[in-house]
């Protein structure tokens, strides 16, 4: 094949045969595969490079192999300890933490006790037969004490070693340098290495595959090997990646001369090499997998490196050295970000386990790790960098803060057009939509601030709210959703509260003071009561409207509907109209959650299922309804899903033009069952929140033109900001909010119609009093409400 032939091949998305691959070895214009590798890079990895901010911990420089150009193996006459002390990593460790490292990186010399006498002593004495043994402890204290992720690089393994350090790291790792074995020859640089034989560590790699462990891999150029070997090692891990799907990322690095080492005179390989090597790697393997270059061994080269295919930094660590490479100082994480930022990319922190395979927990890591993982990942597998979660009393992140300010710099071109499409009105598809959930750096800026253009243009700087009023008539329910912290069951009096079941006569006495307080609505929603009746519901809506005929009721989530018109044998049609008839005046598209049922399956098992709730939102919309649409997301859920939930409905609207707002609700976690059993992430990120606002406002342009924010959920600085991007209503005032408090949230239980002005103003927007249908509120009721006290219950 000819070259070009096989570049554009690879641009278009072909991993070239390995007939191909060998054929790069010839190509020497590494600017066309730097060119073909920085737009896959780009297709897969968005404008993201990635780093982990690390301890790095020597757990014994002691080791049975003699590379000629290693340094960190030292002979035992020159060392202080054969092994690292228990209480010596752990104040490493401890150290990292409160540093705001994540990672814990374990290094180590392969099986010293097999070749020294030192190292069976010490290990007798700490009560051990093998390194391993020790190193699996050390890395148990480590994750225990320090919350730390272990990542261990102990070299080549049997399968029963791999099992059984799984438990207590996430991931591993284990460079293979080459897969030639003219280097482990006499002269060459593995000579006298029995563990750098290249049968033995691709065997190890082969089972790691086999365990389902994410592994790090990679190969050290320079060290005497021809370009053509190189392609054949990097071919040797793309076979055993085909078949396990377990190699997380290839570490490209490049031979640096040491002194007294037997290769202290080599010459290292120029940047050209490296840069080519990169480029060649990148093609190899296509635009998922991270391919990465040690910053520190190549200063002053990094918008070359970045420019050639790489979308990770690897290990950086602002507390210990490299100990592989002492002589080369980690670049300060400030001038590391400055660079990349200077080569048009975002440098964001990672975990030792990459994304891909942190959405994925179940098989790529041990049950123990799960829960830790998933309390540091955001939805897309990367870490948590602020401490902000929906309904505490936190301050949002200053860096998201200014994002939604600050016009971006340099925006990914294929953003650029979905943002076009969005703001043109054309439907966007799921592929499009998970784009914009993944934007971070200059791309959310983008996102966020299209989204405000378009609410700009739609409801210009007016702010809307309604005077409401919550009745929460029953907490009594035989669901078992995951996420819920408010329903009861009928032995839960001593977990989150004592079930309770309203009257008639309180729900009219709320309902009448809610009226006197300026209410013009009441919104009702409950658990499911076992003993509720299709008539139940019914019989609530008369009993609202004759305490207060004029009183707007939205009321009854698509579960609740579902429920009364299964009891009631009248249909879903037939039941609607007779709560029409009864005085019910909208809808809440609440019990949505997430609308895929793949979430659903785990969050809301025994719940109305994806096409159950459309079907009750698209019958209440042929009645004459109109309702709302909301989602739930922050907990196992992933960008895919929220795509489908805003695509589908939009489908709806389309159709029926029903919905009248869309209103995203961060999963408030602090007393949900699911994250209570580890089994959920702690909401959404800050970031994440902004997002499904804006990309909320872009998908469903022009198809439904309020978006809400919560003030329950994100605070008084959180919902500022949501109104600059995207937002044009805040909801209710409220008047008992129950269902949020009861799951943790500390942002109050009502707010008067006064504060909410003010809150609207301080982000300078004009404040207007809405009736629950968006049309003008009456102005006796604006009169009634204002100047009123607290709710007295």
């Amino acid at each position: 094949m000819h070259i070009q032939d096989l570049l554009d091949a690879a641009r278009a998305g072909v991993l070239p045969s390995e007939e191909a691959a060998i054929a790069l070895a010839d190509c020497e214009d590494t600017k066309a595969l730097a060119s073909v590798a920085a737009t896959l890079r780009d297709r897969g990895c968005l404008n993201l490079i990635t780093y982990s901010k690390k301890v790095f911990i020597p757990l014994t420089h002691l080791c049975r192999d003699v590379c000629h150009y290693c340094t960190f193996a030292q002979t035992p006459k020159t060392l202080n300890s054969p092994y690292m002390p228990l209480d010596r990593v752990l104040d490493v460790a401890r150290k990292g933490a409160e540093m705001g490292c994540k990672e814990a990186l374990f290094s180590l010399g392969e099986k010293p006790e097999l070749r020294h006498t030192v190292a069976r002593e010490a290990l007798a004495e700490m009560g051990y037969e093998t390194t391993l043994q020790y190193l699996r402890d050390a890395a148990a204290t480590v994750l225990e004490e320090t919350g730390l992720l272990p990542h261990l690089n102990p070299g080549t393994m049997t399968p029963e070693e791999i099992a059984s350090l799984r438990p207590v790291s996430p991931s591993m790792g284990i460079m293979l340098e080459s897969a030639s074995d003219r280097l482990t020859e006499i002269g060459m640089p593995h000579y006298g290495s029995p563990d750098k034989l290249p049968s033995v560590r691709l065997q190890t790699l082969r089972d790691a595959g086999a365990a389902n462990i994410p592994f790090s891999t990679g190969i050290l150029i320079g060290i005497g090997e021809t370009r053509r070997e190189r392609i054949e090692s990097l071919l040797a891990i793309r076979e055993l990646h085909e078949a396990h799907g377990h190699i997380q990322e290839i570490i490209i690095q490049n031979f640096r001369a040491k002194p007294n080492t037997a290769m202290h005179r080599s010459p290292e390989p120029a940047l050209t090499e490296l840069l080519w090597t990169i480029a060649v790697t990148r093609i190899l393997f296509g635009a998922e997998m991270s391919v990465q270059a040690p910053p520190n061994l190549s200063p002053g080269a990094f918008g070359q490196i970045i420019a050639a295919g790489i979308n990770d930094w690897g290990g950086v660590s602002p507390l210990t050295p490299d100990f592989i490479n002492p002589e080369a100082p980690w670049p300060h994480l400030e001038e590391l970000a400055r660079e990349t930022e200077l080569a048009g990319k975002h440098l964001h922190e990672r975990l030792t386990i990459y994304p891909a395979y942190a959405q994925n927990l179940n098989k790529w890591v041990d049950a123990g790790l799960k829960t830790r993982i998933l309390k540091l990942i955001d939805a897309e597998g990367l870490p948590r960098t602020d401490d902000w979660s929906a309904g505490e009393d936190r301050s949002p992140p200053v860096d998201v803060l200014a994002g939604i300010a600050t016009v971006p710099a340099r925006v990914s071109g294929d953003l650029v057009t979905i943002l076009d499409r969005a703001k043109a009105g054309r439907d966007l598809d799921e592929t499009d939509v998970i784009r914009l959930f993944r934007a971070r750096g200059d791309d959310f800026n983008a996102v966020v601030q299209a989204a405000n253009d378009l609410r700009r243009k739609a409801n210009g700087d007016v702010v809307s709210f309604v005077v409401n009023r919550n009745i929460n008539y029953t907490n009594i329910c035989y669901f078992k959703c995951q996420f819920c912290a408010f329903s009861q069951g009928k032995y839960s009096e001593n977990l989150r509260g004592r079930p309770y079941d309203l009257s008639l006569d309180d729900i009219q006495r709320r309902t009448r003071a809610a009226w006197m307080r300026g209410g013009s609505e009441v919104c009702m929603q409950g658990g499911i009561h076992p003993e509720y009746t299709g008539q139940t519901y019914i019989d609530i809506v008369k009993a609202v409207k004759a305490a207060v005929p004029e009183m707007h009721v939205h009321a009854f989530s698509p579960l609740e509907v579902w429920q009364g018109a299964a009891s009631s044998n009248l249909g879903l049609e037939g039941y609607l109209e007779q709560l029409k008839q009864a005085g019910l005046s909208t809808l809440p598209g609440t019990a949505a959650e997430i609308l895929d049922d793949e979430v659903r399956a785990v969050i809301c098992p025994d719940k109305i299922d994806t096409s159950q709730w459309f079907e009750v939102m698209e019958t209440a919309h042929e009645v004459g309804f109109k309702t709302t649409a909301t989602i739930m997301f922050g907990h196992v859920d992933r960008p895919k899903h929220w795509a489908r939930h805003l695509l589908r409905i939009r489908a709806l609207q389309k159709k029926t033009g029903g919905f009248t707002e869309f209103v995203p609700l961060p999963f408030v976690h602090m007393q949900a069952p699911i994250y209570l059993k580890g089994k959920a992430r702690r909401g959404p990120t800050f970031r994440e929140a902004m997002l499904v606002h804006a990309v909320a406002r872009l998908a469903l342009n022009p198809y439904i033109t309020n978006i809400q924010a919560s003030w329950v959920k994100l605070g008084r600085t959180g919902v500022v900001a949501a109104l600059n991007a995207g937002c044009n209503d805040l909801g209710g005032t409220l008047m008992n909010e129950s269902i949020t408090r009861a799951a943790g949230a500390a942002h109050g239980q009502e707010t008067s119609p006064q504060q909410m002005r003010e809150l609207i103003q301080s982000a300078n927007r004009t404040p207007r009093q809405r009736a629950t249908d968006y049309g003008d509120a009456d102005p006796a009721a604006i009169a009634r409400g204002m100047g009123t006290g607290g709710l007295a219950g």
